[in-house]
C-alpha cells in the first residue's frame, strides 16, 4: 500500500474525503448554476422536447414505422399540453431539474473525486487493473443517459400521456409529474448501464460468479423484457430497440465475471 495510506490517521481520512466530496459538490452546484440561469434551453430544447413531434427519435421512428407499415411507431405526434397546480411549482421544478442537470454533467468529475480517494490505499496491481475505471463508468452512464434520454423517455411519454382508461377522462399533465419521468427514466437508465462495472467489483469481491449470471440469464432476460414492455408501445421493435442494450451489459457482465476469475487461476 502506498505510504501515505499507512501514515493517516483514520480522522486525516475522513477530511480527505470530506475534501475530496466538497469539490464534487461545488462542480454539480457550478453547473447547477448554468442550467439554472440558461432556463429556456434546458427546459424548451432538451427537458419538454421529447414529448414533440419534432424531437429527432420521434421523428425518425415515425419515419421507420411509415417504411414498416407499422403506424404505432409514429409516436407523440399530438403534442399535449403541460399544466403548473401550485403557485411556487414552477420556480421549485426549476431548481431541482437545475441541480439534477449539475448531478449529470457533473457525474464523471465526482466519480472522479471518489477514485482519487480510494486510489492510494490500494495495491500496486490493483490500482493498475482499475486505472480505466473511471473513464469506463462515466462513457457507461453517459451513454446510459442518453439512451434513456433519446430511446426510453419518448417512449414512455407516448405511453403515460396518451394512455386512457375512458373517453371520460381527460389527461391533463402536471409540470413536476412530467419532468419526474423525464429526469427518473434517464437517471435510472445511466445507473442500469453500470451494469458490468458493478459485476466487476461483485466479481472481485467473490460476491458473484460466471456460473451465477449464467444460472439466471433467463431470469434476467424475463424481467428485462417485463421492464421493457412496461414503457415502450405494443409493438416488438420498440421492445426489441429497448431489450437489446440491456441483453448485452447483461452478456458484457458475464465475459468480465469470466476474466476475473480466470486470471485468479
Amino acid at each position: 500500500m502506498a505510504s501515505k495510506a499507512k501514515e493517516m490517521t483514520f480522522l486525516e481520512h475522513l477530511e480527505e474525503l470530506r475534501w475530496h466530496l466538497i469539490r464534487g459538490f461545488l462542480a454539480i452546484i457550478v453547473i447547477a448554476i448554468v442550467a439554472f440561469i440558461f432556463k429556456d434551453i434546458v427546459f424548451d430544447k432538451i427537458i419538454l422536447a421529447p414529448k414533440n413531434p419534432h424531437f429527432i427519435s420521434n421523428r425518425l421512428l415515425c419515419l421507420l414505422g411509415n417504411k414498416l407499415d407499422i403506424p404505432q411507431l409514429c409516436i407523440n405526434a399530438k403534442p399535449f399540453q403541460i399544466i403548473s397546480i401550485k403557485m411556487a411549482g414552477q420556480f421549485t421544478t426549476h431548481i431541482t431539474t437545475s441541480i439534477f442537470a449539475g448531478f449529470i454533467i457533473a457525474f464523471p468529475y465526482l466519480f472522479w473525486e471518489i477514485w482519487r480517494f480510494i486510489k492510494p490505499a490500494l495495491y500496486e496491481k490493483e490500482a493498475s487493473h482499475a486505472r480505466g475505471a473511471v473513464l469506463v463508468s462515466s462513457i457507461l452512464f453517459l451513454s446510459g443517459v442518453l439512451f434513456g434520454y433519446f430511446i426510453i423517455a419518448p417512449l414512455s411519454v407516448h405511453f403515460l400521456g396518451s394512455y386512457s382508461i375512458s373517453n371520460e377522462v381527460v389527461n391533463q399533465i402536471n409540470l413536476r409529474s412530467y419532468i419526474g419521468t423525464i429526469t427518473s427514466v434517464t437517471l435510472a437508465a445511466g445507473v442500469t448501464f453500470e451494469l458490468p462495472i458493478l459485476i466487476y467489483f461483485l466479481s472481485k469481491a467473490g460476491i458473484v460468479t460466471p456460473e451465477f449470471l449464467k444460472k439466471y440469464r433467463r431470469h434476467a432476460v424475463i424481467v428485462i423484457m417485463l421492464l421493457a414492455a412496461i414503457i415502450t408501445p405494443p409493438d416488438i421493435f420498440s421492445l426489441f430497440l429497448v431489450t437489446l442494450p440491456l441483453l448485452l451489459l447483461y452478456e458484457a457482465g458475464i465475459r468480465i465475471s469470466k476474466k476475473i476469475y480466470k486470471n485468479r487461476l
